[in-house]
């Protein structure tokens, strides 16, 4: 039996990088796992985001460590997918107890440069996308009798960054979210929390850098903020900080942030 054992964890963003590595960890400590991801690529940014076949190895590594996984190809700016992913979860699992909204995109632009699209994608995606996913999952985490909902928001959800306006203001505005859905939702027993890591070794950090025409260490060491002698921490570093905070040894812990940062915000 594990820690997890009877819960279902909900995970957007699923499919690769610090996703996967919380699936596969809550998964590995008795989870069940509902998976979400877009599994194509999307028109904003211009990086690779997988597959749907990604999807279908993660569940297989789920299922291979003795728990269930469902999974869903959807865009969590899509209301109506959200919806029926969430339904589909209850109808296969039962319950949801843990929503990791991790789901995210990150590219730079200058203001005086950024397009109208550009912007609301990244609003939509970050910002927007966990609203429709929690709103749809709350009620089933309130007839369950409570739950946690993890938002993976950045360090630039507390701090400013260079050409990322759209990426810091959808970032603070999780955190946002983060502290008003902790008053709401604490009656009906359900936590959320907010966690802020530094940048992370996935898919993500090297299409960013292509981006850019730059490899992710020469990111990293342009950016020089880890206090720590580390270009970057990895999925599995914020796979074993959401294990702690979904767990009961967190079960006081509510609208908090929790940083992941090698020292960067201690600057």
């Amino acid at each position: 039996m594990g820690e997890f054992t009877g819960k279902v964890a909900f995970i957007t963003g699923a499919a690769h990088g610090q996703g996967r590595a919380v699936a596969l960890a809550l998964a590995a400590a008795g989870a069940d796992i509902a998976a979400l991801d877009v599994g194509k690529q999307i028109e904003y940014p211009a990086y690779d985001f997988g597959s749907s076949a990604d999807l279908d190895t993660l569940k297989a590594e789920v299922e291979a460590l003795g728990t269930k996984c469902v999974t869903f190809a959807a865009d969590v700016r899509d209301d109506a997918a959200v919806t029926r992913a969430v339904e589909g979860t209850i109808a296969a699992l039962g319950r949801i107890d843990i929503l990791f909204n991790n789901a995210g995109i990150c590219a730079y632009a200058k203001v005086d440069e950024m397009t109208d699209d550009e912007w609301n994608a990244m609003i939509d995606i970050n910002l927007k996308g966990p609203f429709n996913v929690t709103r749809r999952a709350v009620p089933y985490m309130k007839q369950n009798g409570g739950g946690v909902i993890i938002n993976n928001s950045s360090v630039m959800g507390l701090r400013g960054g260079n050409r990322l306006s759209h990426y810091t203001a959808s970032k603070w505005g999780l955190t946002g979210l983060t502290k008003a859905w902790a008053i709401e939702l604490a009656p009906a027993n359900i936590r959320v929390v907010s966690i802020h890591p530094t940048g992370v070794n996935t898919p993500m950090n090297d299409g960013l850098a292509a981006m850019e025409g730059k490899t992710p260490i020469e990111i990293a060491e342009a950016s020089a903020g880890n206090l720590l002698p580390v270009p970057w921490v990895e999925s599995e570093d914020v796979a074993h900080m959401v294990l702690y905070l979904a767990s009961d040894k967190a079960r006081y812990v509510t609208g908090a942030q929790f940083v992941l940062d090698a020292g960067l915000l201690s600057v």
